[in-house]
């Protein structure tokens, strides 16, 4: 029998394990939490698919096109040509896995505008799209787990993959949050689900559970990564005292429209930029452009819904009304709400091909941790469909994987060494802050060389020996390596395009035209 790990259990982790349980293995699915409370149920607007139900003669093809557009031209081509064509697929497959979408007067499928795209192809379920694809295929999940075909490991963070003798990845150590106990994982293939480097950045829209630990951990262990300077930076989110929180695109597919005040009345600045999509533009675009007419932040944006009608923002927007009304103590059908950009979604990561394998024998990855669908921008709706297409993918793959090398593993003599060292009094809250506040001032909706550099020593410098438990502890040292891999890769792309924008290279070089690649041999980053 063929034994699969997968490591998260989000969209991406729920799709692979029953895919790869569908196609005869055995999973053992490993995550810190139960799906319910991945990074997955947070989202809102929807899930890409052309279904060409609403008459606008729409097809996967364009929806290829708007896609590779979207990322201005560096996604991987086959992966997004094949990702387009299954995208209806996976929408009946996601129906029959007990997804209840919304319903248009005819009883199709509902769908939506969202940005970047012409025509209407976001499925959606109101606005608790990944709370509704979660909630099935945790269900179908169970299933299989009832007959002992995919067995759940709760509570356990991932440490390092397991290699054989021949470099084959044949398993993960995985440690527990609570007892700190390490468990090795013997399999025939791994598939990595956990997510974008959230921890990097601090509080941002994201999960705190995805904090970057796997990636950067993959990385020192000679797993390639791409285009890690891309991070989107969503146009609309809101602060709160806890972090910001996301007003969904949805709301501007349904109507909401971006203003600031100019000369004493609202200007619909998107409409006058850009006349064709206005407010429903690619997020790079629209945050570019929240950030000029404010000034950099300086004078307030918002986003009116205050034309829309009481069933669209009480019952299609659901979430942003609650928001609103429980963090904003706002009605929006009333007020506007002031918005501003904030780091959303990680285009960059785990480097993988069309069919989802890593430079590693053996390795997967799937969903946001995996590097190839978004390029340098990622539009609405194709992160649920990419996350569970991802999952797809690598467990039909993943399952013809069999290793011929011996087991090598030496997890307990790293741990045992780590016990006899004297740990410093520094608070590991102290260094996690001084990370994110680098990277959010160097890694900005604008760069540029100087604020790079800057911080690239900045982090040379940082004291990573903390007071903090095993897990803990490995963590701030591999978040500073991955901090660097990611400004190093900035300081490579001498252009702008997509979110990654630079203030002294402010024109896209067709040299560029390719992904920008980070790799770590014998203790050093290289960027080619």
């Amino acid at each position: 029998m063929v034994e699969i790990i997968v490591v998260g259990a989000g969209l991406a982790g729920l799709a692979a394990s029953i895919r790869a349980c569908d196609n005869g293995a055995n999973v053992s699915m490993i995550s810190p939490d139960y799906s319910e409370r991945s990074q997955s149920v947070m989202a809102m607007g929807g899930i890409n698919a052309a279904l060409n139900t609403k008459g606008e003669d729409d097809s996967p093809s364009q929806h290829f096109t708007d896609t590779m557009n979207g990322g201005c031209e560096i996604n991987n081509e086959k992966a997004v040509k094949r990702l387009t064509d299954d995208a209806p697929q996976i929408i009946n497959w996601l129906e029959r896995m007990g997804t209840s979408f919304s319903r248009d007067a005819n009883g199709n499928v509902d769908m939506r505008n969202f940005g970047g795209q012409k025509k209407k192809r976001t499925v959606y379920a109101e606005s608790k799209t990944g709370k509704q694809i979660v909630s099935a295929l945790v269900s179908a999940c169970r299933k299989r787990e009832s007959k002992g075909k995919i067995k759940r490991f709760v509570g356990y963070r991932f440490l390092s993959l397991i290699f054989t003798d021949e470099d084959e990845c044949c398993g993960v150590n995985c440690i527990h949050e609570d007892t700190e106990e390490i468990k090795s994982f013997i399999g025939d293939a791994v598939i990595i689900a956990t997510g974008g480097y959230n921890s990097v950045f601090g509080k941002i829209l994201g999960s705190t559970q995805n904090d970057g630990f796997t990636t950067a951990k993959l990385f020192t262990q000679g797993v390639r990564l791409a285009n890690l300077e891309m991070v989107q930076y969503h146009p609309t989110s809101v602060n709160t005292p806890q972090k910001r929180m996301l007003i969904t695109e949805a709301a501007r597919g349904e109507g909401g429209r971006l203003f600031v005040m100019k000369d004493g009345k609202p200007w619909y600045f998107m409409k006058d930029f850009y006349p064709e999509l206005a407010d429903l533009m690619p997020r790079d675009v629209v945050s570019r452009s929240i950030f000029k007419v404010s000034d950099g932040g300086k004078k307030d944006v918002f986003l009116d819904l205050t034309p829309l009608d009481e069933h669209t923002v009480k019952v299609k927007l659901d979430e942003v009304y609650e928001i609103c009304q429980s963090y904003l103590n706002i009605n929006p059908m009333e007020t506007p709400i002031p918005i501003f950009p904030a780091v959303h979604y990680f285009m960059g990561g785990i480097q993988t091909d069309e069919n989802h394998k890593t430079n590693i024998k053996g390795l997967y990855a799937a969903g946001e941790c995996s590097c190839q669908y978004h390029g340098a921008n990622r539009l609405g709706g194709n992160s649920l469909l990419g996350a569970v297409h991802g999952g797809w993918i690598s467990a039909e793959n993943a399952v013809l994987e069999k290793p011929t090398g011996n087991v090598l593993n030496n997890i307990n003599d790293e741990l045992e060494s780590f016990k006899s060292h004297n740990p410093k009094d520094k608070p590991l809250s102290d260094t996690l802050s001084e990370i994110s506040q680098i990277m959010n001032e160097a890694m900005g909706i604008y760069r540029n060389e100087d604020g790079l550099r800057a911080a690239l020593d900045r982090l040379e410098n940082l004291d990573t020996e903390v007071n903090a438990k095993y897990y803990d502890y490995l963590k701030v040292k591999l978040l500073v390596v991955l901090s660097k891999a990611s400004i190093l890769s900035a300081l490579a792309r001498k252009e702008s395009r997509g979110a990654h924008q630079r203030l002294d290279y402010p024109e896209s070089d067709d040299n560029y035209k390719k992904s920008i690649c980070a790799m770590y041999e014998d203790g050093e980053i290289v960027i080619k």
